[in-house]
């Protein structure tokens, strides 16, 4: 079964500066991102901030999500926490609000092997009342997930129905399509990077929930539309426009605080707030962003 190519932006969570939620500024990069033509909305994930964030938090940020984002926009929660108990409760919580889906990233701090990343999901997906996404991020977890495991879940469970794998080449991405869909066709497959979108595409896969369409919706979903109608001189630029553009992560490290303030830059948060132990940009940091989003044009 063929799926249609999307993109799905990872919202970042808009902070007040005490460290709670600015739900007035989450209203307004949901409707910037709808607007610039985004297929789905990632709440809490990695560039979310779900690990600096509290349970009553999480659950005031899925509400004010389905109140905020229509029917026509896929809303996806990332509902991971390290206390099982946490991850399904939050997760059936979501689904139950009228999140269209959850995202859940394995255990991470310790390194689990094969065996135990199945035991993991196959107990979430028996617990969880609806459908889930795996989240493959090595770099955060410290393991990847395999694509025979993926393929072993995927048989197993119809609730489990995709995957953000966030690696930087296509070679992971690229297995995991091999051995999912001989036995589970409709099963979706998603790159984390912004610069795999294309290749992606180009190995069957479905698209990209990545980070900086928080900044350029516009961008991202002029890629995908062209890369729909098989336009490749235009797919092209997008490309070439995308890689430019990545220097956004490099501004500072963690990159979240960068793509808060290029957010303001553009008038949609009122602050760059982020969890601690993360700080705002320097002068040279926030010229140096200002510089690099100025290359944005898209055209057609």
């Amino acid at each position: 079964m063929d799926q249609p190519i999307r993109y799905i932006t990872p919202a970042v969570t808009p902070l007040l500066p005490d460290g709670g939620i600015d739900f007035s500024s989450c209203e307004a990069l949901y409707r910037h991102l709808i607007k610039g033509g985004m297929n789905g909305i990632l709440i809490m994930g990695s560039i979310g901030e779900f690990f600096g964030l509290t349970m009553d938090q999480k659950k005031d940020l899925i509400r004010c999500a389905r109140k905020a984002i229509g029917k026509d926009t896929e809303l996806i929660a990332g509902t991971t926490s390290m206390v099982f108990a946490e991850t399904v409760e939050l997760s059936n919580f979501a689904l139950d609000q009228g999140a269209d889906a959850v995202m859940i990233i394995p255990p991470y701090y310790f390194w689990f092997d094969d065996a135990g990343v199945l035991r993991y999901y196959d107990e979430l997906a028996q617990a969880i009342h609806g459908n889930i996404y795996i989240y493959n991020f090595p770099e955060r977890t410290g393991y990847s997930i395999a694509p025979q495991v993926l393929r072993e879940l995927a048989g197993k469970h119809k609730n489990i129905i995709g995957v953000k794998d966030t690696v930087p080449g296509v070679d992971h991405t690229r297995e995991v399509i091999k051995a999912v869909r001989p036995v589970r066709p409709d099963f979706i497959v998603y790159s984390g990077f912004d610069d795999n979108l294309a290749h992606n595409v180009l190995c069957g896969g479905n698209g990209c929930i990545s980070g900086m369409s928080n900044l350029f919706p516009e961008l991202a979903s002029a890629w995908a539309q062209a890369l729909r109608e098989g336009d490749f001189v235009r797919s092209q630029r997008f490309q070439q426009m995308t890689d430019s553009l990545m220097d956004v992560y490099s501004v500072g490290y963690p990159f979240i605080p960068a793509i808060k303030e290029g957010l303001v830059r553009k008038g949609i948060l009122k602050y760059a707030a982020a969890t601690k132990p993360m700080t705002g940009l320097t002068q040279e940091e926030k010229e140096r962003l200002a510089a690099i989003m100025d290359r944005c044009v898209v055209e057609g």
